[in-house]
């Protein structure tokens, strides 16, 4: 009698339940190791406040946590505290990391770390699904090696403790598409349901998991070709679910553009797109490669990285995996072609908020993974002394040289000045004041987070435009008197604050200093900061 494919038995004719139980519950200690070092690199300064590179993105994310927990619980209105005293509903993401954070306000009181905390554990989750993953299309030892190198991935690692919607993405994704193999090597539709749900909620956190949809589509054409008999089934059950989960997700980011529509200041979060620019626009300035590269070589990769990389990406994948099968050896190369087509169609976006770029950390990490593996002479069933040596030493390489020199840059406090700001307005500003912030970087809603009041960035913020600058003084002057109409009651400058162009804030709008000592009063004023009370 001819076996039926997994996908069409019934749960009780899987054969070996008892092994199959068993072999879940071993748990691999250099997984253990991995998954030490990456919650040591993702929880290290995990109470920093946001005022690292990411800050102006960081602060934004952080807002939406308080409105939820202060103004309303709807996940579907997301609201940030920088366009005046609101509502300031805006097309968002779906808000995944805000709204746990917003639960946690409310059981243990606001902590602003706690975003960290839960994108770190989010980190987590992708570098044990990785591992799973890459021990079903390569085997154990890449296994390995890709969940390590997830683990100090300088890129990964840092974003991985960033108050930002992108671990979460990450997490979804990687998670959904490990259910998605499981789902086509054991054939239960329960499987298939659960990973069109998980896959769905990560699109829904970042548009940029989407890219992983490449990768589930090579899964499925491999797995149909190895199953003729049953293609059309398979192919029908899986469209069926991915017709449903890509609605949801049309859905909602129609429901989100709607926001942007309907709410001043009209802001849909993300710009910079083909269809938006024009593609003479991204072929004038090379599809932003050379960007790219300085993001590569500072801080998301960096070289020794990208050789290691490489030689990952370069190597034929094996034939069959530890366990006899043949394995889905093209998985994180189709990854990679959906993270490219991704970045060409969205590169100054990308470039501009490089965090998106950690749609490509997995394959990434799976390539220097196995670029590890051969590098360090590990593979088959064991491993000698001297090539778990050498892999160590590689590993230790890797750190010193790409990943700590990396946390060292993006860490520094680069908007310290926009968070000593916004603590001095929230001391002396009362509860339903409104304030207008000048934080280091012109637009970072940093000060105004910190201030705990709603108000305004300086100059007013959202929309399309660039409002990091402005003119000229009778412009500043002009937009200053229109906030003091609409309620301001405060006003701080962070003296190093520079505009996109680089001119320091001061410098250029002496007239609208001229203009507060005539109609203002200095409240508070130290090397970093001048605050106004505004009559």
């Amino acid at each position: 009698m001819t076996q039926k494919p997994h996908y069409l038995r019934r749960p009780e004719q899987e054969s070996s339940p008892r092994a199959a139980r068993q072999s879940a519950m071993a748990v691999d200690p250099w997984l253990l190791l991995a998954l030490l070092v990456a919650a040591a690199f993702r929880f290290e300064s995990i109470t920093q406040p946001l005022v690292d590179a990411f800050s102006w993105r960081e602060a934004s994310t952080a807002m939406m946590a308080d409105n939820f927990q202060t103004r309303s619980w709807n996940v579907f209105f997301p609201e940030v505290s920088w366009t005046g005293p609101g509502p300031s509903y805006q097309g968002r993401e779906f808000q995944i990391t805000s709204y746990i954070a917003a639960v946690l306000y409310q059981v243990f009181g606001w902590h602003d770390w706690f975003g960290r905390a839960i994108s770190a554990c989010f980190g987590l989750i992708t570098t044990a699904c990785l591992y799973a993953i890459a021990l079903r299309c390569w085997g154990v030892w890449e296994a390995r090696g890709s969940a390590l190198m997830m683990a100090i991935l300088p890129g990964a690692t840092f974003i991985d403790r960033s108050f930002l919607p992108d671990p979460s993405m990450l997490a979804l994704v990687t998670s959904g598409a490990l259910l998605f193999i499981v789902f086509l090597d054991r054939g239960r539709m329960a499987w298939l349901i659960l990973s069109g749900a998980v896959v769905t909620l990560g699109v829904l956190a970042k548009v940029a998991g989407i890219a992983v949809a490449v990768p589930l589509l090579y899964a499925l054409v491999e797995q149909m070709r190895a199953r003729t008999a049953v293609a059309s089934r398979l192919f029908a059950l899986v469209a069926g679910v991915g017709l449903l989960c890509g609605l949801a997700v049309a859905t909602y980011y129609a429901w989100a553009l709607h926001l942007a529509r309907s709410y001043p200041p009209y802001h849909m979060a993300g710009s910079g797109y083909a269809w938006t620019d024009g593609l003479p626009s991204f072929l004038r300035n090379g599809f932003y490669l050379p960007d790219l590269r300085e993001l590569v070589d500072a801080w998301y990769l960096t070289w020794p990285l990208l050789l290691l990389s490489l030689i990952g990406l370069l190597l034929r994948p094996p034939a069959r995996d530890d366990r006899g099968k043949a394995p889905l050896g093209w998985f994180f190369h189709a990854w990679l072609l959906g993270g490219t087509v991704l970045f060409l169609v969205a590169a100054r976006e990308i470039v501009n908020n490089p965090w998106n770029l950690h749609i490509l950390s997995v394959p990434i990490a799976a390539f220097a993974g196995r670029g590890l593996v051969v590098a360090a002479g590990l593979g088959g069933s064991g491993a000698s002394a001297g090539s778990i040596v050498r892999a160590g030493g590689i590993c230790l390489f890797l750190v010193l040289v790409c990943a700590l020199p990396s946390r060292l840059y993006l860490s520094k406090a680069y908007a310290q000045t926009g968070y000593e700001l916004g603590t001095e307005l929230a001391s002396l500003s009362a509860p339903g004041d409104l304030v207008i912030a000048v934080s280091s970087t012109v637009g970072d809603p940093i000060a105004v987070y910190y201030s705990r009041r709603r108000g305004w960035v300086f100059p007013p913020g959202g929309g399309d435009t660039d409002w990091s600058r402005l003119r000229d003084d009778s412009e500043a002057i002009s937009l200053l008197e229109e906030l003091r109409a609409e309620g301001a009651a405060w006003l701080g400058i962070a003296k190093n604050a520079r505009d996109s162009e680089g001119r320091r804030f001061l410098e250029h709008h002496k007239g609208l200093l001229t203009h507060l000592d005539q109609s203002a009063e200095i409240a508070a004023e130290t090397d970093s900061y001048v605050i106004y009370r505004l009559r």
